[in-house]
């Protein structure tokens, strides 16, 4: 079927949506319009569907879920007799709307739904799936995209994300279908009426909140600290559990940013509500002219990631992903070992892309760390591995440079709640020997050495978009660069080949394939180049180390120029700075 067939197609049979049908209306003539929109299908991966909502095969609307769910219908009912599924949803446009749609295509297969009420965070979801004894679980969401964009991720038994191969699976009862005529569709009240469809209620949520305060490392610290926390749940789901915890550890001192306390799918005050910008804490820096806090948190829409920003005097610093993960890490393994509660062999879980600063502190408190493929599902397989073998109390510590960690086994994906929790927890412990995280950050670098990391984005847009990231990585591998701002490439790790080639050889990377380059370079810097698995751009995750922060800053800053040229098609070869 032609693209323009399958548009017209799209008008006469796409009339159960206003705004769809509008849409459609609208591009009628508009050649390019309509070839974004129906050039390809919407890929099912291992995150699921991510898309701009809209009309077409490569939008997210209430087709494209609905085929989408008749596939997982499908795969569940061929692999277990009496499927239950778990639907949660986050506050992004028309979230509850596709939520809803999941539930009538899952009822109308025979499918049990137990489907939240109302908005939950990502974690609350992987919790869910595990305690209601459900055989997969569904989560709407984009997560920190902007608002234009939704998503819809799929969950396996465990709890964590759906393997490559059971994804692949769905792809491909996805594939058989057509999107109009072979959904099975129930109607929503009747299955709620019937039992098919079961609301979830706050016990849930309660239990949920008992295994998040149980993480505890320093139970008392907050009821005992003066310190301030200005909190913005970013207008998502983060609001209601994150101030629940925070309240019951004890902590009476957070003020919440008014104009990102509400669930708001437009995100008005933060057109891209990721907390890994600075601007995402914009409204809390003005709020904290006049009430001065310690700390700055942020959570993302669907609740998974959580970013901060400590005080210093009259000003406010920001720290990444990794900076965050290794003060937690730190954290917990100082204070569990203080304490004589760190369990026999301890376990920390990290992805490639995330700090080698962690195994210094994991290697000082004798913990085993595993590096797993980027993706927190990883971090998942991982944990469900140590429970296989009955000693889950191994794990401590699951962490991602991307915002995103766990700790305890509740839940199989990151968890902004217990981090939210535990990072408050940990300020106002350091608070109580007079250090704020800043300083402990740089007491750990004079400890193990200065690792500072950046990220560089470059976005591929549209259908030449994605065969230009085809076309960028498959050049990178066919010739990859011999040195990068001066420093020379000692070895390259293709996650794809599942080969790291360098002057000791070739070895064998024992890991699941990914498309994935890592340029290892000399004096400990890196550059890994990765296509995101959720939005049309290519990821360069660039690390530099020193003896200082200005030293290591001063190659962190030739490194990001060269790795965005490299991304951009331009590889450098030319020696462009000195080594440090």
């Amino acid at each position: 079927m032609t693209v323009s067939e399958n548009y017209k197609r799209w008008l006469e049979l796409a009339t159960d949506d206003a705004d769809i049908t509008a849409e459609l209306q609208e591009i009628d003539g508009k050649e390019n319009e309509i070839y974004e929109r129906f050039y390809r299908e919407l890929e099912f991966g291992t995150a699921g569907l991510r898309g701009v909502i809209g009309a077409g095969d490569n939008r997210m609307n209430i087709y494209t879920i609905r085929k989408a769910t008749q596939g997982l219908a499908e795969y569940l009912n061929s692999r277990y007799p009496a499927p239950c599924v778990a639907i949660g949803y986050d506050s992004r446009i028309k979230s509850d709307v596709f939520a809803k749609e999941t539930a009538r295509v899952l009822a109308g297969n025979g499918i049990a739904v137990k489907l939240f009420a109302e908005l939950v965070p990502v974690p609350v979801l992987s919790f869910a799936v595990k305690h209601l004894v459900c055989q997969a679980g569904v989560m709407v969401t984009a997560s920190h995209n902007p608002a234009i964009y939704n998503g819809y991720k799929c969950y396996g038994a465990d709890g964590y994300q759906m393997t490559d191969d059971d994804a692949a699976t769905v792809t491909e009862c996805i594939r058989r279908l057509d999107m109009f005529t072979d959904i099975r569709l129930a109607d929503f009240d009747t299955a709620v009426a019937d039992g098919r469809i079961t609301l979830v209620d706050d016990v849930v949520m309660g239990t949920y909140l008992n295994c998040v305060t149980a993480q505890q490392i320093n139970a008392g610290v907050c009821r005992d600290s003066d310190i301030h926390v200005i909190y913005s749940p970013l207008n998502g789901a983060g609001n209601k559990p994150v101030r629940a915890v925070l309240e019951r550890i004890g902590l009476l001192g957070v003020s919440v940013v008014p104009e990102q306390e509400l669930p708001d799918g437009n995100f008005p005050t933060a057109p891209f509500p990721n907390p890994e910008l600075r601007e995402t804490f914009n409204l809390a820096l003005e709020m904290a002219k006049d009430n001065p806090a310690d700390l700055l948190l942020a959570t993302d829409p669907d609740c998974d990631r959580v970013g901060i920003a400590v005080r210093e005097g009259d000003e406010y610093t920001l720290l990444t992903g990794n900076e965050t993960g290794c003060l937690l890490l730190n954290y917990i393994l100082s204070c569990r070992a203080e304490q004589g509660t760190l369990p026999e062999n301890p376990v920390v879980i990290k992805t490639i892309v995330t700090s080698n600063l962690a195994a210094r502190i994991a290697e000082k408190y004798g913990c085993e760390l595993r590096n797993v493929l980027t993706g927190f599902k990883y971090i998942g397989e991982q944990i469900v591995e140590l429970e296989k073998a009955e000693t889950p109390e191994r794990f401590l510590f699951g962490f991602e440079e991307s915002y995103g960690c766990l700790v305890g086994t509740h839940a199989r994906d990151k968890d902004a709640v217990v981090a939210s929790m535990l990072i408050c927890e940990m300020t106002a412990y350091y608070a109580s020997k007079g250090l704020n995280l800043c300083q402990v950050l740089n007491a750990l670098y004079e400890e193990h050495g200065v690792y500072r990391h950046r990220l560089v984005n470059v976005q591929f847009e549209g259908a030449e978009g994605m065969a230009a990231m085809e076309k960028l990585m498959a050049k990178l591998r066919k010739k990859p660069p011999v040195e990068l701002a001066g420093l020379k490439v000692l070895a390259v790790a293709d996650y794809l080949s599942s080969e790291r080639t360098g002057a000791d050889g070739c070895q064998v990377i024992d890991l699941p394939k990914s498309n994935v380059l890592t340029f290892e370079l000399e004096n400990h810097a890196e550059v890994i180049v990765r296509p995101s698995g959720t939005e049309p751009k290519v990821k360069g995750y660039v690390t530099a180390t020193g003896n200082t922060i200005a030293e290591a800053d001063a190659v962190i800053a030739e490194l990001l120029a060269v790795t965005e040229k490299l991304i951009k098609g331009s590889p450098c070869r030319k020696r462009t700075c000195k080594k440090k």
